[in-house]
């Protein structure tokens, strides 16, 4: 039944080589990478807003100008410094692995840690930021809003592991459109204001200066705008999504992503400047600004449906991106292996279940709030972005070639204007909630790096070298093959156990472990009725441990046990059919394996027998 619940929700599993149809060119590309930064244009001018506005007044909207410009020359600089890091480094992985190749593996852990705690953050962001637009428009949904959250969450996540063709396909529609109107939004809004048809005098007299304008503030208002530029690393990590040439498609992508970004977002900053919008509870900037420019009619609703829509699919970047660096990571060996594992629809879905799950659990904590989430937003994504940027820096010093003195200079002033701003974002958010992941950052590299040196020791311990491959002889070793059998009673599993046993090995024994003296004469009374040579021991165990009584009987006299020997336990074990049946049963075979695996001369094989049906047994007179 659970297979057939998975292929309705994801599909029929595709072969290996399906691969090639499933990556994308520009056109589905973009959207799928562009959702997250033109997503973050729509909140980048608000909060810039709310920094300014409660302290300076009607003075914000000349400074929102200026951080504009400033913001605006910082999306340049990054679209030409990661113009260069998808030519040179075509396989994917972006700030990940232009740190590690450059800079070492501590600082491309770093980074590679720095962009997995960014989308991590930026599924969360995205899906509580749009479903409190959703909320604000129908505030009877107010109370669901985190089960609305999580439902989102759930949607997205099938979506993606459906596949990487059929999940950009899927999610590109509301990005497109979102796109047109907000074009559509900045150029009638523009004309109405130049032809006179809305007054903005209104809003300006209401704003009163409560403080002075200081560089902390400007820094402050900088770093809420900056919200704007996450998400621009994308295409450098996702190379490998797309056709061939992937190199030439992600560029063209990146390029487009940083037209469309640079034109939304300072357009809706003249906007806001025009029309003299100030944040108010209840109501963002950018419903504000489509009221004003559209007032209540089709475009109005059509609007607001696709600034929600792109909110919650700005977490659709991260489901591209995560899984892909979690796979390169997990062939360096960072994190677990099964990472770079494709499913049934060649997507890594192991990545994509645990970007799932983790952004559940920060949805659930911070209680789906986008004021307590965003501090911890940008702070990621800005420390993988100069990390990569210095990283070039060094590459070019290298490498040389054409040019190289001006690409490491595009690259050099990249990093320090980023570093910069990381320092500004952790200095200013940190109280607010930064220091989470300040903290959590070094946390994960330690455990990366633990990771990685279990792998290491792992490849060292069962490495064979060629000179002992070359003397190895398959004839049969010296050791004796000894076979145990444990018995918690005589029944149909047990019996074909004990068959089983013959067939490999002379030397048996059947072991039970009673925990009473009832219990023991019941076993070997049931035992003398087999016709078997095989000899029972019975040991009575005081204290009800199971694995400890049969370690002791192989270590004892009584067993003969000889150095050398490799003893074979076979474990007779029922299959159900269900999951929930699994539970009403105490899984003794599992602990003992456990504990048993721990010895390395001891082998341990399980004996399975899959039982019937329920109500198959129950209505069949054969087994009655």
């Amino acid at each position: 039944m659970v297979d057939q619940i998975k292929k309705i929700l994801i599909g029929r599993p595709l072969k290996n080589e399906a691969i090639h149809g499933e990556k994308y060119k520009v056109f589905w590309g973009l959207p799928i990478l562009a959702s997250d930064p033109i997503s973050s244009v729509g909140y980048a001018g608000e909060e810039i807003l709310l920094a300014l506005v409660p302290a300076i007044g009607a003075l914000s909207f000349m400074y929102l100008t200026y951080i504009s410009l400033a913001i605006i020359a910082l999306l340049v600089i990054l679209t030409f410094s990661y113009s260069q890091t998808i030519s040179a480094y075509t396989n994917g992985g972006g700030a990940y692995i232009v740190a590690t190749d450059n800079l070492g593996h501590i600082a491309g852990v770093t980074a590679g840690t720095a962009l997995a705690i960014d989308y991590m953050l930026t599924v969360a962001v995205s899906i509580s930021s749009g479903v409190a637009q959703l909320t604000s428009a129908f505030s009877s949904l107010a109370p669901y809003s985190v089960l609305i959250c999580i439902l989102v969450l759930s949607f997205l996540m099938i979506g993606n592991l459906r596949g990487i063709k059929e999940s950009s396909r899927i999610f590109s529609i509301p990005t497109y459109a979102f796109i047109v109107g907000s074009f559509a939004m900045i150029i009638i809004g523009i004309v109405k204001i130049k032809l006179g048809m809305v007054n903005t005098s209104a809003p300006m007299q209401q704003l009163k200066a409560n403080g002075a304008v200081t560089i902390f503030l400007i820094l402050k208002a900088f770093s809420n705008g900056c919200t704007a530029l996450t998400g621009v690393e994308a295409v450098s990590n996702a190379v490998p999504n797309f056709q061939t040439p992937a190199s030439k498609h992600a560029k063209k992508t990146l390029w487009l992503l940083s037209i469309f970004v640079l034109l939304i977002f300072g357009g809706i900053s003249i906007l806001a400047n025009m029309y003299h919008v100030v944040p108010v509870e209840g109501k963002t900037v950018l419903n504000q600004i489509a009221f004003y420019v559209f007032g209540k009619n089709f475009m109005f609703y059509f609007f607001t449906a696709t600034s929600i829509l792109i909110l919650v699919l700005a977490a659709n970047t991260a489901y591209s991106d995560f899984p892909l660096l979690m796979s390169i990571m997990g062939k360096d060996g960072y994190v677990p292996r099964q990472f770079s594992m494709r499913g049934d629809r060649l997507s890594f879905s192991n990545g994509i279940i645990v970007l799932s799950a983790i952004a559940a659990i920060l949805i659930i904590v911070f209680r789906g709030d986008v004021t307590l989430l965003l501090p911890l937003y940008a702070i990621g994504a800005f420390s993988s972005f100069t990390l990569s940027q210095f990283g070039m820096v060094i590459r070019w010093r290298k490498i040389k070639g054409k040019w190289w003195k001006v690409k490491a200079f595009v690259n050099g002033f990249g990093a320090l204007t980023t570093a910069v701003v990381v320092l500004i974002i952790a200095f200013e958010k940190f109280v607010a909630g930064a220091w989470i992941v300040i903290i959590v950052t070094p946390l994960l590299v330690l455990m990366f790096m633990r990771v990685k040196k279990h792998y290491v020791a792992l490849t060292k311990q069962l490495n064979i070298k060629t000179t002992e491959l070359k003397s190895f002889s398959m004839e049969k070793s010296s050791y004796r093959n000894r076979v145990i059998v444990p018995l918690e009673s005589i029944n149909k599993s047990s019996i074909r156990a004990l068959r089983f046993a013959k067939t490999i090995s002379d030397n048996v024994v059947a072991f039970n472990i009673s925990l009473d003296e009832d219990h023991a004469n019941k076993i070997r009374e049931k035992y003398s009725m087999i016709n078997t040579e095989i000899p029972l021991i019975v040991k009575y165990s005081p204290f009800r441990k199971v694995v400890s009584p049969l370690i002791k009987f192989i270590e004892s006299e009584e067993y003969d046990y000889q150095k050398g020997d490799m003893i074979t336990v076979i474990l007779p074990q029922f299959s159900v059919k269900s999951w929930w049946q699994k539970i009403m049963h105490n899984n003794t075979t599992y602990f003992i394996q456990k504990e048993l695996l721990k010895h390395k001369h001891i082998v341990v094989a399980i004996m399975p027998l899959q039982l019937k049906d329920d109500n198959f047994v129950l209505n069949n007179p054969k087994y009655d």
